[in-house]
């Protein structure tokens, strides 16, 4: 019996896989989502992943988890949703989780500071990539490449807070939709063709009838129509999905209780975090740092540099700060998973609401200018988020010590090299990591 290239069961593998080498960020993890889904296996159009990265970008939270949240709920309605969503996060939560415990244990391990040094340049090889393959997909004109460069400085340069430079960007794409609607027009099929059709030695898999199995013409699934009952039934159950635990950790441990303070602290960290983890992080550091006193500004520092180097979300640093906050509080490990279980969950369900609750309104405007300009207008300004993106990481990847590092330039370069050959996330990441480890070893003396 062939297996189905198309089942939930089929998703469920590309979904862990995709978990596991999601290195890069919010830039790596979109790059990873766009090759594998649009140009390898053609479960979606150029088109209709854009549309969707785009309303995720919209959101508050992690815009790549949320992107393949509601990729999968597009696919297989609400298993998909959660399934695509949990299984992103799973292999994030546990590396994260482990080295937390580590770091609590025995601090700081010259292995892992090796490892790291490897690791930055290699992932800033995969954001650079990611600005290139989505640039070179989507600025298809000048406007649009003004916009991208506009962006860059913006965030660069001006320090834009970045929910003012998505409705600035939002604004440019409604008016020009109107002045010059074909600068703003999303290209048709025709003009962009798949990417594995238009790159050349690209190897697709198993192709639909007709192209990609949700192309530009393919009819809405029915579980993707907007219901007045299934908005309703997605509300209700993210209010219980959040009261409940609340209420438990509450009757628990009291109102001010320390997990029931986590609790709904970092839920409105889910709900204030516009512009990636970045933007939200030194609220997160006022809070847990300054506020709560649940880790020192040293340990949130440490946290964050395990955030970067680990896959998933770097907003998944959270789940660091409840550990140390219930281990300092506590000296218990399991005190500290479960405090990290808890920030996880309020912090990241959040997220899965947003794409049950908004997914068929944005399916429903997909062929409306009204709405499709100004999102054109803003997939162009992640291209320049991107390149921002990249210049922030240059410094600690390049120059960890405050000067140009030859062989952290010589890891950037092999990884552009093996990812410009085709070579996926995870031979280079395992490669960068292998490079780390040689480096420990005879830095240790052999």
């Amino acid at each position: 019996m062939t297996k189905d290239p198309f089942s939930l069961a089929t998703a469920a593998s590309f979904w862990l896989r995709l978990g596991l080498v999601s290195f890069g960020g919010p830039a790596g993890q979109i790059a990873l989502l766009h090759a594998e889904l649009v140009e390898r296996r053609r479960w979606l159009s150029e088109r209709r992943f854009l549309h969707a990265l785009n309303y995720c970008m919209l959101l508050p939270g992690p815009e790549a988890t949320q992107l393949a949240t509601y990729l999968g709920w597009l696919m297989h309605g609400l298993g998909g949703a959660l399934i695509a969503g949990g299984l992103f996060l799973l292999p994030s939560v546990v590396v994260l989780l482990s080295l937390s415990a580590i770091y609590a244990l025995w601090g700081q391990l010259p292995v892992l500071a090796a490892v790291f040094w490897a690791l930055k340049p290699a992932v800033l090889g995969i954001v650079l990539q990611a600005a290139w393959r989505l640039g070179r997909r989507t600025l298809h004109n000048p406007a649009l490449v003004l916009i991208a460069a506009a962006a860059c400085l913006a965030l660069a340069m001006g320090r834009v807070p970045y929910p003012a430079l998505i409705i600035a960007t939002a604004l440019v794409g409604w008016i020009g939709g109107r002045l010059r609607p074909a600068l703003f027009r999303a290209p048709s099929r025709a003009a962009t063709g798949t990417a594995a059709e238009a790159t050349p030695g690209a190897t697709a898999g198993p192709t639909p009838p007709g192209g990609a199995l949700h192309g530009d013409d393919t009819p809405t699934p029915p579980h993707a129509h907007f219901s007045g009952r299934r908005l309703g039934l997605a509300l209700l159950g993210g209010g219980v999905a959040l009261g409940l635990p609340l209420t438990l950790l509450t009757l628990a441990g009291g109102w001010n209780g320390q997990l029931a303070t986590m609790a709904r602290f970092f839920a409105k960290v889910a709900l204030v975090s516009f512009g990636g983890a970045y933007a939200v992080l030194p609220y997160v550091a006022q809070g847990a740092v300054d506020r709560f006193g649940w880790l020192d500004a040293g340990q949130m520092v440490d946290g964050l540099a395990l955030g970067e180097t680990t896959p998933g979300p770097l907003i998944m640093v959270v789940a660091f700060v409840g550990f140390m906050g219930a281990w300092n509080a506590s000296g218990s490990l399991s005190a500290g998973v479960v405090a990290a279980l808890v920030v996880v969950w309020f912090t990241f369900l959040p997220s899965f609401l947003f794409i049950l609750a908004g997914g068929p309104l944005v399916e429903a405007s997909r062929e409306d200018l009204r709405v499709g300009a100004p999102l054109t207008a803003i997939t162009a300004a992640v291209v320049g988020v991107i390149l921002s993106l990249a210049f922030y990481l240059a410094g600690p990847a390049l120059a960890p010590a405050g000067r140009l590092d030859g062989g952290a330039v010589v890891v950037l370069l092999a990884a552009l090299v093996l990812l410009g050959r085709g070579l996926g996330a995870l031979p280079v990441i395992g490669a960068a990591t292998a490079v780390g480890l040689g480096r420990w070893w005879l830095t240790a003396g052999g």
